[in-house]
């Protein structure tokens, strides 16, 4: 999405009301989706230019133009069809044409000769892999109106976004899966406990604050509110400048944004394979996927599982999956921890995917594995620890 015009909103106070589209949007977003099929193989410039033509039914000129945008994006899969390779076709014309004189039609002639094709298909072939020659195709599956209006709505909150100067996400739920994303993205974010509600905040920093990047960033930004539909509840409190004017975006649980695809539910197989393999053999316990973090120095820990006896709730154990680590890190990681006062915990550290030599830090609860996690092991280290800490 493009950061060089704001999107459609109104002001109230100062806060920002973005123009949603709602079920009274549905009957021209059918219109737009039925002209868009009319060029299902014909070369995307001509969709392009019927596009930027009124629809055959009344349709408001800004939230038509963001729809355009949100369609767009889903049919950038578009096919490239030519006699010739475009690549090759241009590299033959430009040699024929430094080697010979002769006006371009009789370049064009000879090359078609030495390729076996006709002049048409040279031409047709020069520059058949611009965007805008290639060829509209069907959508691998139908688009309802009602979904082009929510992938609609997630552009247009994407598009203020790219204003923004700060921003601030209250999450209960899923807090982990957003913060791995800041954080794969790159993003300037901090992460603090929310202890009255059993959530996270994360402060981020808006593209309109930076110098440079920022259209990558807002990109990247953006990326995160697809994401916000997969936790239980949410607030989203954006400071941007738009007309001029700082106001605030404010977005929560229930706004008609289009959901990402299902977070994955493990970061690996070797998790996976744990979760599983140890709720066949335990049937007493419960195995829970990323627990709460757990607030510590002006951060946030996320353990991979608690592991928690049905019948006895005092057994409750924190459980971390190590792949590549020093024992230096193992060490600080450990301190976090009791530091925390969490004494129940199990480190289970890859045995091939030691990066530094040296001993595990004295008094650490530590499974060794490779390839898979033993469950049977897990259980036996948690009854050999548990005489110990109830003492």
């Amino acid at each position: 999405m493009s950061p060089d015009r704001p999107a459609s909103f109104s002001v109230a106070g100062t806060l920002v009301v973005p123009h949603f589209l709602l079920e009274h949007d549905h009957p021209w977003l059918r219109c737009l989706l039925e002209e868009s099929e009319r060029f299902v193989g014909r070369p995307r410039r001509d969709l392009d230019a019927r596009l930027r033509q009124p629809l055959p039914c009344e349709s408001p000129p800004e939230k038509l133009k963001l729809a355009v945008e949100a369609l767009t994006r889903v049919q950038r899969g578009h096919r490239t069809v030519a006699a010739v390779p475009p690549k090759h076709a241009r590299a033959m014309v430009f040699v024929e044409a430094a080697q010979t004189a002769g006006a371009p039609v009789a370049v064009v002639s000879r090359v078609a000769k030495a390729l076996g094709v006709t002049v048409a298909d040279i031409r047709d072939s020069l520059f058949a892999d611009l965007p805008s020659e290639r060829l509209v195709e069907a959508p691998a599956r139908p688009m309802s109106p009602a979904e082009l209006a929510l992938r609609t709505n997630l552009a247009l909150v994407q598009r203020l976004l790219f204003r923004a100067t700060t921003l601030r996400i209250d999450v209960e739920g899923n807090a982990r899966a957003l913060v791995r994303h800041a954080k794969w993205r790159g993003l300037i974010c901090t992460v603090a406990e929310r202890p009255e509600h059993g959530g996270a905040s994360l402060e981020i920093s808006g593209p309109f604050a930076l110098f440079r990047n920022t259209g990558l960033y807002g990109r990247a930004l953006g990326e995160l509110i697809p994401l916000l539909a997969w936790c239980p509840r949410f607030r989203l409190q954006a400071e941007c400048v738009l007309d001029e004017r700082r106001l605030t975006l404010q977005l929560a649980t229930g706004d008609p944004v289009f959901p990402a695809a299902a977070p994955r539910q493990y970061d690996s197989r070797i998790e996976e394979r744990f979760a599983r393999e140890f709720r066949r053999i335990a049937p007493e316990w419960d195995v829970v996927r990323e627990p709460e973090p757990i607030a510590v120095d002006r951060t946030l820990i996320f353990p991979d599982f608690a592991l928690q006896q049905r019948s006895d709730p005092g057994r409750r154990w924190l459980l971390e999956i190590v792949g590549f680590w020093t024992p230096d890190y193992v060490t600080r990681k450990l301190a976090l921890y009791r530091k925390a006062l969490v004494s129940r915990l199990i480190f289970c550290v890859d045995e091939a995917r030691s990066c530094a030599d040296g001993d595990l830090p004295p008094g650490a609860l530590v499974v060794r594995f490779r390839r898979r996690v033993d469950p049977a092991a897990v259980l036996r280290a948690i009854s050999a620890a548990a005489p110990a800490i109830q003492t």
